[in-house]
């Protein structure tokens, strides 16, 4: 395993021979596994530590060793093998890891990488059994395995279970017990419509906590309209949706019909295979439809500039890396990007096949804004996107079309429309949004090094990735092509493309995949810790016709979902990120969620699908730096203030200080999975961004209002933060809290003012503005607990 400055000789039998007759006793005095996955145990290591140099790099491989293939990595190299499965003893990585000679041992120290002890040992005993090789797990199709046969009288109607008990049970482990009725509710409420549960779905299940009023709720919250805004906010990030371009001026763009499809998809449980298809090639579908124009708007995603005097070449490169790069990672789990200026060090992925598969877009006409004589004119906001096209959103659609009959049936009564009129025409008007249009394919070369004025390279066709099937057909293959291979089970990538999605709806409802790098399936992720579960699930959503609903019903009615998310320190130390799943997982809510949840707890929530998007409080200079042209933010002053979290304006550039805190991204690339952060900033924003504040207000108003007790008062707040009645220790401290705060606010009546002044919300009138404003800052602390923040 030559580093690149090393020379590519072998030492001499008198080096190796001593070394390799004492490597022979320690290999074999250590037993040899039976049974070897080279793709959990082997692979990780020598991508770690050996493909940079000795990997699919075909330009900066080493010693024109590969340590990727079986048959390169055992193969006869002047007269020595790097693996030698009939001598192990004599393999030349053996004596590679074990040298002290920093001229033959490998890594070199160059590389900054070493071996552990066990990774060694690890190389050892594998190559003392053969050095089995294992095709990479990504790129082998996912097959249906008979579920794990249960013993010890355990029994599950759910095949999931069969999975995870069986682990267990190799393990040593035993499940944790049922998550408790309340802590259940809220947890299937939050993953699959991101708000906290009603209080009298609560009640219910708490009444009668049996599978099937546990499934009743499962389907109620499937069919709400909150699943389709609580599932966008992942797709959202993945196809790095904004309201705004990203580059230079960040100006806005009006693609927010695009998110209402999104949402309107999910909700209409469209099946993946038709929204992947209408997204990557609408336009080009026969008989193309507004809705299918709108959904083929993602290929407009991307970043884009409208900085005068661009150069045209140098754009068309970074747009159609960009493309590359968003497509490999929300379908494939692919990290082609790193293919763009080589061979990838890791992966069976080429420059040739990153400029290949680039080349399918390359007949999206979306060049207008980089010419001189358009981008020099357009320092305008929102910015111009040619090609556009003037749409009404599918809600919009929707509620013209719910008008129009109540128009009807009052005009038949004889009844006066003249308001009713006026809304329609004000509900009728269209937006212009930038969406797919094909033109004559651009030529596509390949860019050494990723030089966009490099033009040596070859011309290269539309084509996918070999490694995971693409063969090429006859003539040139489309976008359309591209996105039916991407979703055909049979003859296309479609089941490689379930386990992906299928792995990104099992992190939703876990908190982590199964594996655990969620859009990189290769060689620097990780393999799944449940590999046939994983595959099962992948087959059950092609079986079930790419039903999202159905798949996830199927994982969150698994006795596993259900476990609680409380383990022993034990089990904590042992497997302390829940690789087992021998407990549910715990885990901050998404900044979009936490809003919600305190716009909910107060009855501020405005539940309203679709529409432009709104812009909550925010500092006001805030986007002073914000130039091209300059701009300040204007905040909503009507109810648009407080609607859902998916809803709010995305800058990319200055993104909304709120969703910063809680570690929302810009979106400026894919996000498979959010970082979560815990820093004073974010209970400093829970506690005094203006949001939470009058949240806390409007509750506490109706708090008083409604109980005339303080105790009640307390576990009314607690009902709407947590779901549940303050205990007598909560109850003490919120007691002793708001008698020092109304003495306070007694006593300074300025403070209490502002306090009661913050938001757009009618004021509540109250005869004594102390007790009102000590019991919003209870409720500013009860919005702000572990427990009204977290998904338990």
């Amino acid at each position: 395993m030559d580093g690149p400055s090393r020379p590519p000789s072998l030492p001499s039998s008198a080096v190796l021979k001593p070394l390799l007759t004492t490597l022979a006793c320690v290999l074999f005095a250590h037993p040899v596994w039976a049974d070897w996955d080279f793709n959990r145990q082997v692979r990780p290591i020598l991508s770690d530590k050996c493909f940079a140099c000795h990997g699919p790099d075909s330009a900066h491989r080493a010693a024109g060793l590969r340590l990727d293939i079986e048959e390169a990595a055992k193969a006869d190299l002047r007269g020595r093998r790097a693996i030698d499965h009939a001598a192990p003893a004599k393999s030349e990585v053996l004596a590679r890891i074990e040298s002290g000679d920093p001229h033959l041992m490998m890594p070199p120290p160059d590389s900054h990488k070493e071996l552990t002890p066990t990774e060694k040992q690890t190389l050892r005993e594998w190559i003392a059994a053969g050095a089995p090789y294992s095709p990479p797990w990504a790129y082998v199709p996912p097959r249906w395995t008979e579920p794990p046969t249960l013993d010890h009288g355990a029994t599950s109607a759910n095949w999931i279970d069969n999975f995870v008990l069986d682990r267990l049970r190799r393990e040593g482990l035993t499940p944790a017990p049922p998550a408790d009725p309340v802590t259940l509710a809220r947890r299937l409420a939050f993953d699959l419509t991101g708000l906290p549960p009603a209080q009298a779905v609560v009640d219910a299940f708490a009444a009668d906590p049996s599978d099937g009023a546990y499934e009743r709720m499962v389907d109620r919250f499937l069919a709400s309209p909150r699943f389709g805004e609580r599932m966008a906010i992942h797709w959202l990030d993945l196809v790095r949706y904004a309201d705004t371009v990203g580059y230079h001026g960040d100006q806005e763009q009006t693609v927010w019909p695009y998110r209402d499809y999104v949402i309107h998809s999910l909700n209409s449980n469209k099946p993946f295979s038709d929204f992947t298809v209408e997204q990557l090639a609408g336009d080009l579908l026969p008989d193309a439809d507004t809705d299918d124009r709108i959904a083929s708007g993602y290929n407009r995603l991307l970043q884009t500039s409208h900085e005068g005097g661009v150069q045209l070449k140098e754009y068309r490169a970074i747009y159609l890396a960009d493309r590359v790069r968003n497509v490999s990672q929300v379908w494939m789990a692919a990290t082609m990007g790193c293919s763009q200026c080589h061979d990838h060090k890791f992966d069976p992925l080429s420059i040739d096949e990153f400029y290949a598969l680039g080349a399918f877009f390359a007949d999206i006409d979306d060049e207008e804004h980089l010419r001189d004589q358009y981008a020099a004119a357009n320092n305008r906001n929102p910015t111009l996107r040619a090609p556009e096209l003037p749409v009404q959103s599918v809600y919009q659609r929707q509620r013209l079309a719910e008008l129009e009959l109540l128009i009807a049936e009052i005009e038949s009564a004889g009844e006066p429309v003249d308001e009713l009129t006026a809304k329609h025409e004000r509900l009728a008007q269209t937006v212009s949004m930038p969406i797919a249009a094909a033109t004559a394919p651009r030529e596509v070369r390949v860019l050494p090094r990723g030089d966009w004025q490099d033009e040596s390279g070859p011309v290269v066709r539309p084509a996918a990735p070999a490694a995971l099937g693409w063969t090429a057909g006859d003539g040139q293959a489309t976008r359309l092509d591209l996105a039916r291979w991407l979703v055909d089970a049979d003859d296309g990538a479609g089941l490689l493309t379930a386990r992906v999605m299928a792995n990104r709806y099992w992190a939703l409802l876990w908190g982590e995949g199964l594996a655990p790098v969620q859009d990189d399936f290769g060689g620097q992720g990780r393999p799944p810790t449940h590999p046939k579960l994983l595959d099962n699930l992948a087959v059950e959503f092609v079986r079930s016709g790419w039903d999202v609903k159905h798949l996830m019903k199927q994982i969150v009615t698994s006795q596993a979902y259900r476990q609680s998310s409380v383990a022993p320190d034990e089990l904590l130390e042992r497997d302390p990120g829940n690789a087992l799943l021998a407990r549910q997982g715990r885990f901050r809510l998404p900044a979009e969620m936490i809003r919600d949840a305190a716009l909910d707890a107060s009855g501020l929530l405005v539940h309203e699908l679709g529409g432009p998007s709104v812009r909550p409080y925010q500092p006001v200079d805030y986007y002073q730096h914000l130039n091209f042209p300059t701009r300040r933010y204007h905040a909503d002053k009507d109810n648009n203030q407080w609607r859902r979290g998916v809803y709010v304006h995305w800058q990319r550039q200055f993104l909304h200080p709120m969703l910063k805190a809680f570690d929302a991204p810009t979106r400026e690339e894919c996000t498979a999975r959010r970082a979560r952060s815990n820093t004073p900033l974010a209970t400093l924003t829970l506690l005094n961004d203006p949001t939470f504040v009058e949240a806390a207000r409007v509750m506490a108003a109706e708090v008083v209002a409604a109980h005339a007790t303080p105790d009640a008062r307390v576990d009314e707040i607690f009902r709407r933060a947590v779901s549940r009645p303050a205990d007598d220790l909560e109850r003490q401290a919120v007691l002793s809290l708001v008698s020092a705060q109304h003495h306070h606010y007694a006593d300074h009546t300025d403070e209490a003012a502002k306090l009661l002044g913050v938001g757009l919300h009618d004021r509540p009138s109250h005869a004594d503005q102390a007790e009102l404003a000590a019991w919003t800052f209870a409720c500013r602390l009860a919005l702000n607990l572990g427990e009204a923040t977290t998904r338990n």
